[in-house]
């Protein structure tokens, strides 16, 4: 099996979420999920996500993007068409990968040294196999990423583990791009960011003052115009937002 770690995160002893960074869009979403496909030799991907109001039977799967390329019936709309129910379900009780095998026989999807973490979908009422990684982040953020093949695959289950911190990490981006979208039109001015890095890194505002030369007042004021800015409650829900957003670190 390769290795399909991204070769641009950190290294394998650092836990494969914690240094999330902002994705400029989905040029670059695309490509890696384009890598972690060919890293375990899957034919296709697709990124569904829950949409509707929180009540279950006003709740729908839809296909975010994907690269089926064919005509006919997209690989989301073979999941939804069969197992809506199913994979909303799953997503409300469990974040255990979901594997099943085509309906044909001779293409099929495992984890063998994995298998009581992983759910099997029974009815084999699709053309091919696959592994679809929950994902729950809340609101516009659940779902799941799948990857599918016409052969068989047989994944390890550190291969699992990374490509489900992976899969976090797409949804992520796509949240954060969601988010961005929903923003007021004005940004964030270099002030604004300054003082809330600075706060995020535990200074009190007259510490922030002093480091910028600012009176307590004005960074008071900065601190108030970004939490509004970021349409958020308090100065700790802005500084969480701004880290997710790309604005600090």
């Amino acid at each position: 099996m390769p290795n399909i770690r991204d070769p641009n995160e950190s290294g394998a002893g650092e836990p494969a979420v914690s240094n999330y960074r902002m994705t400029a869009g989905r040029t670059e979403i695309f490509p890696k999920l384009i890598a972690m496909q060919k890293g375990i030799n899957a034919r296709n991907f697709a990124v569904l996500r829950v949409s509707g109001s929180g009540i279950p039977s006003k709740r729908k799967l839809s296909c975010d993007f994907e690269n089926w390329g064919s005509g006919g019936l997209s690989l989301g709309d073979f999941l939804t068409s069969s197992f809506t129910d199913t994979l909303l379900t799953h997503l409300e009780s469990s974040l255990l990968p979901l594997v099943w095998s085509a309906a044909q026989g001779g293409s099929f999807v495992d984890a063998s040294d994995f298998a009581p973490f992983v759910v099997e979908l029974k009815q084999h009422a699709l053309p091919f196999s696959g592994i679809a990684f929950p994902i729950r982040l809340g609101a516009i953020g659940n779902g799941y990423v799948l990857f599918a093949t016409t052969a068989s695959m047989d994944l390890p289950g550190e291969a699992v583990l990374d490509l489900h911190a992976r899969c976090c990490k797409i949804m992520m981006d796509l949240l954060t791009m969601e988010e961005r979208r929903m923003m007021p039109s004005e940004s964030l001015s270099d002030r604004e960011v300054a003082c809330l890095q600075l706060a995020g890194d535990g200074r009190i505002s007259e510490e922030i003052a002093e480091k910028l030369g600012l009176s307590v007042h004005t960074v008071n004021a900065y601190l108030g115009s970004a939490t509004i800015k970021l349409d958020s409650v308090n100065r700790i829900q802005a500084i969480a937002k701004a880290i997710r957003l790309g604005y600090i670190n």
